[in-house]
Protein backbone atom coordinates (compact mmCIF):
# COMPACT_ATOMS: atom_id res chain seq x y z
CA UNK A 1 0.00 0.00 0.00
CA UNK A 2 1.49 3.38 -0.83
CA UNK A 3 1.56 6.58 1.10
CA UNK A 4 -1.23 8.25 -0.73
CA UNK A 5 -3.41 4.59 0.03
CA UNK A 6 -2.75 5.12 3.51
CA UNK A 7 -3.67 8.63 4.08
CA UNK A 8 -6.95 8.16 2.01
CA UNK A 9 -7.66 5.46 4.89
CA UNK A 10 -6.92 7.17 7.46
CA UNK A 11 -9.13 10.09 7.02
CA UNK A 12 -11.76 8.05 6.15
CA UNK A 13 -11.43 5.84 10.00
CA UNK A 14 -11.42 9.90 11.02
CA UNK A 15 -14.70 10.77 9.59
CA UNK A 16 -16.29 7.65 10.40
CA UNK A 17 -15.46 8.05 13.75
CA UNK A 18 -16.97 11.62 13.64
CA UNK A 19 -20.30 10.63 12.26
CA UNK A 20 -20.75 7.52 14.59
CA UNK A 21 -23.11 8.61 17.36
CA UNK A 22 -23.39 6.66 20.41
CA UNK A 23 -25.42 7.34 23.87
CA UNK A 24 -22.27 6.54 25.49
CA UNK A 25 -20.99 9.16 24.53
CA UNK A 26 -23.96 11.54 25.05
CA UNK A 27 -24.52 12.48 28.90
CA UNK A 28 -27.58 10.44 29.96
CA UNK A 29 -29.80 13.46 31.19
CA UNK A 30 -29.32 15.28 27.77
CA UNK A 31 -30.68 11.53 26.14
CA UNK A 32 -33.14 11.44 29.28
CA UNK A 33 -34.40 14.99 28.34
CA UNK A 34 -34.70 14.44 24.78
CA UNK A 35 -36.76 11.89 25.39
CA UNK A 36 -39.01 13.61 27.86
CA UNK A 37 -39.29 15.95 24.37
CA UNK A 38 -40.15 12.88 21.98
CA UNK A 39 -43.09 11.97 24.05
CA UNK A 40 -44.71 15.52 24.79
CA UNK A 41 -44.36 15.79 20.72
CA UNK A 42 -45.92 12.37 20.42
CA UNK A 43 -48.49 13.23 22.99
CA UNK A 44 -49.51 16.65 21.29
CA UNK A 45 -49.31 15.63 17.82
CA UNK A 46 -51.75 12.55 18.74
CA UNK A 47 -54.21 14.68 20.71
CA UNK A 48 -54.31 17.08 17.94
CA UNK A 49 -55.14 14.75 15.32
CA UNK A 50 -58.08 13.24 17.75
CA UNK A 51 -59.49 16.84 17.64
CA UNK A 52 -59.65 17.04 13.85
CA UNK A 53 -61.37 14.02 13.64
CA UNK A 54 -63.63 15.81 16.31
CA UNK A 55 -64.05 18.31 14.56
CA UNK A 56 -64.95 16.45 11.09
CA UNK A 57 -67.88 14.63 13.00
CA UNK A 58 -69.26 18.46 14.17
CA UNK A 59 -68.93 19.71 10.76
CA UNK A 60 -70.62 16.52 9.00
CA UNK A 61 -73.62 16.30 11.82
CA UNK A 62 -74.19 20.26 11.85
CA UNK A 63 -74.12 20.31 7.56
CA UNK A 64 -77.35 17.46 8.45
CA UNK A 65 -78.93 19.63 11.21
CA UNK A 66 -78.52 22.29 8.61
CA UNK A 67 -80.31 20.29 5.52
CA UNK A 68 -83.02 19.20 7.94
CA UNK A 69 -84.03 22.58 8.66
CA UNK A 70 -84.18 24.03 5.43
CA UNK A 71 -87.21 21.17 5.31
CA UNK A 72 -89.71 24.12 7.66
CA UNK A 73 -90.48 25.69 4.49
CA UNK A 74 -92.48 23.12 3.08
CA UNK A 75 -93.61 20.68 6.09
CA UNK A 76 -97.02 21.29 7.82
CA UNK A 77 -95.60 20.35 11.18
CA UNK A 78 -92.52 22.74 11.64
CA UNK A 79 -92.16 21.90 15.47
CA UNK A 80 -91.15 18.25 14.45
CA UNK A 81 -88.73 19.51 12.10
CA UNK A 82 -87.37 21.69 14.95
CA UNK A 83 -87.09 18.96 17.70
CA UNK A 84 -85.55 16.14 14.69
CA UNK A 85 -82.72 19.11 14.73
CA UNK A 86 -82.59 19.96 18.74
CA UNK A 87 -81.88 15.97 18.79
CA UNK A 88 -79.46 16.05 16.20
CA UNK A 89 -77.85 19.23 17.74
CA UNK A 90 -77.67 17.67 21.34
CA UNK A 91 -75.23 15.14 19.94
CA UNK A 92 -73.07 17.67 18.07
CA UNK A 93 -73.14 18.93 21.89
CA UNK A 94 -71.59 15.81 22.94
CA UNK A 95 -68.67 15.67 20.30
CA UNK A 96 -67.91 19.19 21.61
CA UNK A 97 -68.27 17.81 25.47
CA UNK A 98 -64.66 15.77 24.02
CA UNK A 99 -63.29 18.25 22.68
CA UNK A 100 -63.43 20.00 25.96
CA UNK A 101 -62.39 16.86 27.74
CA UNK A 102 -59.47 16.86 25.49
CA UNK A 103 -58.74 20.53 26.06
CA UNK A 104 -58.79 20.23 30.02
CA UNK A 105 -55.39 21.74 31.33
CA UNK A 106 -54.60 22.66 27.97
CA UNK A 107 -54.32 26.10 26.22
CA UNK A 108 -57.17 26.36 23.62
CA UNK A 109 -55.45 28.12 21.14
CA UNK A 110 -52.52 25.88 20.97
CA UNK A 111 -55.08 23.75 18.99
CA UNK A 112 -57.39 26.06 18.14
CA UNK A 113 -56.65 25.34 14.43
CA UNK A 114 -57.89 21.66 14.52
CA UNK A 115 -61.48 21.88 15.60
CA UNK A 116 -62.19 26.07 14.55
CA UNK A 117 -64.19 24.63 11.22
CA UNK A 118 -66.16 22.70 13.43
CA UNK A 119 -67.52 25.05 16.14
CA UNK A 120 -68.02 27.70 13.20
CA UNK A 121 -70.65 25.20 11.41
CA UNK A 122 -72.00 24.54 14.60
CA UNK A 123 -72.43 28.12 15.32
CA UNK A 124 -73.89 28.50 11.93
CA UNK A 125 -76.58 24.99 12.58
CA UNK A 126 -77.68 26.63 16.04
CA UNK A 127 -78.31 30.06 14.97
CA UNK A 128 -79.94 28.75 12.24
CA UNK A 129 -82.59 26.95 14.38
CA UNK A 130 -82.64 29.70 17.13
CA UNK A 131 -83.62 32.50 14.30
CA UNK A 132 -86.38 29.85 12.83
CA UNK A 133 -88.20 29.24 16.37
CA UNK A 134 -87.22 33.17 17.69
CA UNK A 135 -87.05 35.55 14.67
CA UNK A 136 -83.49 36.72 16.02
CA UNK A 137 -79.97 36.20 16.07
CA UNK A 138 -78.16 33.91 19.26
CA UNK A 139 -75.77 35.68 21.64
CA UNK A 140 -72.21 34.28 22.19
CA UNK A 141 -73.39 33.96 25.94
CA UNK A 142 -76.31 32.16 24.94
CA UNK A 143 -74.36 29.63 22.63
CA UNK A 144 -71.62 29.20 25.47
CA UNK A 145 -73.64 28.37 28.16
CA UNK A 146 -75.32 25.47 26.25
CA UNK A 147 -71.64 24.10 26.08
CA UNK A 148 -71.31 23.50 29.86
CA UNK A 149 -70.63 19.29 30.68
CA UNK A 150 -70.87 17.35 33.92
CA UNK A 151 -68.23 14.53 33.70
CA UNK A 152 -68.49 11.97 36.24
CA UNK A 153 -64.92 10.48 37.18
CA UNK A 154 -65.23 7.16 38.51
CA UNK A 155 -61.55 6.85 39.92
CA UNK A 156 -59.14 9.29 41.18
CA UNK A 157 -56.03 10.31 38.56
CA UNK A 158 -53.11 12.30 39.70
CA UNK A 159 -52.94 13.55 35.49
CA UNK A 160 -52.82 17.49 36.14
CA UNK A 161 -56.10 19.31 35.45
CA UNK A 162 -58.08 16.09 35.78
CA UNK A 163 -60.93 16.29 39.17
CA UNK A 164 -62.35 13.10 40.72
CA UNK A 165 -65.86 12.47 41.71
CA UNK A 166 -68.06 14.92 39.08
CA UNK A 167 -66.22 17.20 37.30
CA UNK A 168 -67.37 20.47 35.70
CA UNK A 169 -66.49 21.11 32.33
CA UNK A 170 -67.07 23.87 29.68
CA UNK A 171 -65.58 24.92 26.12
CA UNK A 172 -66.18 28.67 25.08
CA UNK A 173 -66.51 29.19 21.42
CA UNK A 174 -64.15 32.31 20.58
CA UNK A 175 -65.89 35.53 19.09
CA UNK A 176 -63.91 35.04 15.93
CA UNK A 177 -65.40 31.36 15.89
CA UNK A 178 -69.12 33.25 16.50
CA UNK A 179 -69.09 36.11 14.30
CA UNK A 180 -67.65 33.59 10.88
CA UNK A 181 -70.70 31.44 12.07
CA UNK A 182 -72.76 33.78 11.96
CA UNK A 183 -71.28 35.40 8.67
CA UNK A 184 -71.94 31.50 6.83
CA UNK A 185 -75.53 31.88 8.18
CA UNK A 186 -76.56 34.40 6.00
CA UNK A 187 -75.68 32.29 3.25
CA UNK A 188 -78.46 29.64 4.53
CA UNK A 189 -81.21 32.77 5.13
CA UNK A 190 -80.80 33.76 1.77
CA UNK A 191 -81.49 29.71 0.64
CA UNK A 192 -84.07 29.86 2.77
CA UNK A 193 -85.49 33.17 1.03
CA UNK A 194 -85.60 30.98 -1.80
CA UNK A 195 -87.55 28.23 -0.90
CA UNK A 196 -89.89 30.61 0.55
CA UNK A 197 -90.84 32.40 -2.85
CA UNK A 198 -91.13 29.20 -3.89
CA UNK A 199 -93.92 27.94 -1.57
CA UNK A 200 -95.61 31.21 -2.01
CA UNK A 201 -95.08 33.13 1.47
CA UNK A 202 -94.74 36.44 0.70
CA UNK A 203 -93.76 37.49 3.99
CA UNK A 204 -90.41 36.00 5.08
CA UNK A 205 -88.29 37.38 2.25
CA UNK A 206 -89.01 40.63 3.50
CA UNK A 207 -88.86 39.52 7.13
CA UNK A 208 -85.11 38.12 6.13
CA UNK A 209 -84.00 40.61 4.25
CA UNK A 210 -85.02 42.90 7.35
CA UNK A 211 -82.66 41.10 9.64
CA UNK A 212 -80.13 40.55 7.03
CA UNK A 213 -79.53 44.15 6.79
CA UNK A 214 -79.03 44.19 10.26
CA UNK A 215 -76.59 41.59 10.24
CA UNK A 216 -74.47 43.21 7.26
CA UNK A 217 -74.50 46.49 9.58
CA UNK A 218 -73.29 45.11 12.10
CA UNK A 219 -70.05 43.81 10.11
CA UNK A 220 -69.69 47.22 8.51
CA UNK A 221 -69.11 48.97 11.87
CA UNK A 222 -66.30 46.05 13.04
CA UNK A 223 -64.45 47.05 9.84
CA UNK A 224 -61.06 45.99 9.48
CA UNK A 225 -60.70 45.22 13.04
CA UNK A 226 -62.42 41.82 12.86
CA UNK A 227 -60.58 38.73 12.00
CA UNK A 228 -58.89 39.02 8.29
CA UNK A 229 -61.64 35.56 7.85
CA UNK A 230 -64.33 38.26 8.22
CA UNK A 231 -63.04 40.33 5.90
CA UNK A 232 -63.18 37.71 3.19
CA UNK A 233 -66.89 36.28 4.14
CA UNK A 234 -68.06 39.93 4.59
CA UNK A 235 -68.11 39.74 0.32
CA UNK A 236 -70.35 36.61 0.27
CA UNK A 237 -72.85 38.10 3.05
CA UNK A 238 -73.20 41.10 0.45
CA UNK A 239 -74.39 38.90 -2.65
CA UNK A 240 -76.77 36.74 0.21
CA UNK A 241 -78.22 40.29 0.94
CA UNK A 242 -78.55 41.47 -2.40
CA UNK A 243 -80.22 38.22 -3.77
CA UNK A 244 -82.87 38.34 -1.03
CA UNK A 245 -83.64 42.28 -1.68
CA UNK A 246 -83.84 41.47 -5.80
CA UNK A 247 -86.65 38.75 -4.44
CA UNK A 248 -88.14 41.23 -2.40
CA UNK A 249 -88.28 43.74 -5.23
CA UNK A 250 -89.49 41.16 -7.49
CA UNK A 251 -92.14 40.44 -5.20
CA UNK A 252 -93.39 43.99 -4.42
CA UNK A 253 -93.09 45.00 -8.12
CA UNK A 254 -94.29 41.75 -9.76
CA UNK A 255 -95.81 39.88 -7.67
CA UNK A 256 -99.21 39.88 -8.43
CA UNK A 257 -98.55 39.53 -12.09
CA UNK A 258 -96.38 36.01 -11.59
CA UNK A 259 -98.60 32.55 -10.50
CA UNK A 260 -97.16 32.10 -6.63
CA UNK A 261 -95.76 28.48 -8.46
CA UNK A 262 -93.39 30.53 -11.28
CA UNK A 263 -92.01 32.58 -8.50
CA UNK A 264 -89.10 30.66 -7.51
CA UNK A 265 -88.23 29.79 -11.22
CA UNK A 266 -88.45 33.36 -11.95
CA UNK A 267 -86.02 33.87 -9.03
CA UNK A 268 -83.68 31.47 -9.37
CA UNK A 269 -83.04 32.76 -13.27
CA UNK A 270 -82.77 36.03 -11.75
CA UNK A 271 -80.08 34.89 -9.42
CA UNK A 272 -78.01 32.73 -11.73
CA UNK A 273 -77.91 35.88 -13.82
CA UNK A 274 -76.47 37.80 -10.84
CA UNK A 275 -73.73 35.70 -10.26
CA UNK A 276 -73.07 35.44 -13.83
CA UNK A 277 -72.47 39.24 -13.92
CA UNK A 278 -70.12 38.87 -10.76
CA UNK A 279 -68.03 36.55 -12.39
CA UNK A 280 -69.65 33.37 -10.28
CA UNK A 281 -71.18 31.06 -12.45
Amino acid sequence: MNKKEGNGSARKRKTDSVHKTDDSVIPSDVISAFRVFQQELDTRHDKYERLVKLSRDITIESKRTIFLLHRVTSVPNVEEVLNEAENKLDGVRQKIGQIAEELRAEDLYQFHKAFTSGVQEYVEAVSFLHFIRHRILISLEEINAGLVFLKDEKKETKVKGECPGACVLTFQVTPADYLLGVADLTGELMRMCISSVGNGDMETPFELSNFLRDIHDGFSYIGNMGPYEVSKKLHTLRQSLGKVEDACYMLKVRGSEIPKHMLADVFSGRTAVLDQDEGLA
